[in-house]
């Protein structure tokens, strides 16, 4: 788990929904969702659907965040304790990820390294960076190489992951090149990141992927995640 943001005040945009989580606080659900993401952060202890539909209240008041402000936005929510800030600041991203640019991704990277766990780094990679990256070709390999020769192993997951949508886009030969140097990383969160990633591309282009698991020696969790719908 990695540290990041340290604690601010809350965005303005922010300061309603933060009310409205206050009075639906659940301290049983709390403990159960912070032994279930093995105590990454605490939790005002909100299920994910309930979650979504309160921050749908709160835009119907207040809107979503201007392009300008988003970011500060998201940087606020993540600097607040409870992991509920830090999804919806996923959340908010996601939905704008289409208006996003390589500019965005320095604080899409600050957030990957801000209370780390696959929850919240999982998301912003495929449904953050990917979208950002696949329309901005150009950027794919200084952001990939910033990455995936990273010391944070939550960056390399990230850059294994962010064209876990692409399909047929994928970039075969960037992929395969991230798995081979991260092949033989012991953290269970790489190579199951290289399990789904080849998972992903399987059910696009099966042969190539069948074809990179007979040359390349992977953990056997790998390559039972990357064979699992093939076999």
């Amino acid at each position: 788990m990695s540290g990041g943001l340290r604690r601010g005040a809350v965005h303005p945009w922010l300061k309603p929904l933060g009310a409205l989580f206050e009075a639906h606080r659940s301290a049983e659900d709390a403990t159960a969702m912070e032994s279930y993401m093995k105590h990454v952060a605490p939790f005002f202890g909100i299920k994910a659907p309930d979650r979504r539909a309160l921050l749908k209240v709160h835009m119907a008041e207040h809107d979503r965040p201007t392009p300008p402000e988003l970011m500060a936005v998201a940087r606020s929510a993540f600097a607040q304790p409870e992991r509920e800030w830090h999804h919806t600041a996923v959340d908010l991203l996601m939905q704008q990820a289409k208006r996003l640019t390589p500019e965005d991704l320095p604080v899409v990277e600050e957030l990957i390294t801000t209370k780390s766990w696959w929850d919240t780094v999982d998301a912003l990679a495929v449904h953050v960076a990917g979208p950002v990256l696949q329309r901005h070709p150009k950027a794919v390999a200084s952001w990939n190489r910033r990455w995936i020769t990273a010391p944070d192993l939550w960056l390399n997951r990230a850059a294994i992951l962010f064209q876990n949508r692409w399909k047929d886009d994928t970039d075969r030969a960037l992929l395969f090149a991230n798995i081979t140097r991260h092949a033989a990383h012991p953290d269970f969160f790489i190579r199951k990141a290289i399990g789904w990633a080849l998972r992903e591309l399987a059910a696009t282009d099966p042969t190539a992927v069948k074809a990179f698991v007979a040359r390349q020696p992977l953990s056997p969790l790998s390559r039972r995640e990357a064979l699992r719908k093939l076999d």
